[in-house]
């Protein structure tokens, strides 16, 4: 399976936050029903999959997003957008632009847009690499999964632009 595109900034908002040489991010992998969370270190450049929320009202979904936030101390926020692979924005990248506002208007923290194109199949394939053969277990860290590599991806293309 090709490896998805490196993760590009898109602008949120602030456009392009300086971000600090350590520190913690915390990514999200957007979806109407569930959303992925990883964290990942600036310094060591490392993610890992952390969480999926699975909470159905937006209030409870900010709850659980406020609480990761507050163990955490991340200082900055990744948010993975979906796009075609002609690059194209996919039908739910508002719905992602929505969330990446909203979690600037909610926890003041600079919020980035990534690429995540390929990062569910790839998920996917990593969990069934690691021998997750049950759909219904792989379902369940798929989320969580696909923020890491959406925020490890983020990490290597800032990794790389700082060289």
């Amino acid at each position: 399976m090709p490896e998805p595109a490196a993760a590009a900034m898109l602008p949120a908002r602030p456009a392009s936050p300086d971000l600090p040489a350590r520190g913690s991010l915390m990514g999200f992998d957007f979806g109407l029903a569930r959303i992925g969370v990883a964290t990942g270190e600036l310094e060591t450049r490392e993610a890992r999959a952390l969480i999926t929320v699975h909470e159905e009202s937006g209030a409870a979904r900010f709850a659980a997003i406020a609480s990761l936030i507050a163990e955490w101390q991340p200082v900055a926020l990744v948010v993975g957008l979906p796009l075609h692979l002609d690059g194209s924005e996919h039908e739910l990248g508002p719905r992602c632009r929505r969330f990446a506002n909203q979690l600037n208007g909610r926890f003041s923290l600079p919020v980035m847009l990534a690429d995540e194109r390929l990062s569910s199949a790839e998920a996917e394939s990593r969990l069934r690499d690691a021998g997750i053969g049950n759909w219904r277990e792989r379902k369940n860290q798929l989320d969580a999964v696909a923020a890491q590599l959406i925020l490890q991806h983020f990490l290597d293309s800032i990794q790389h632009a700082k060289s």
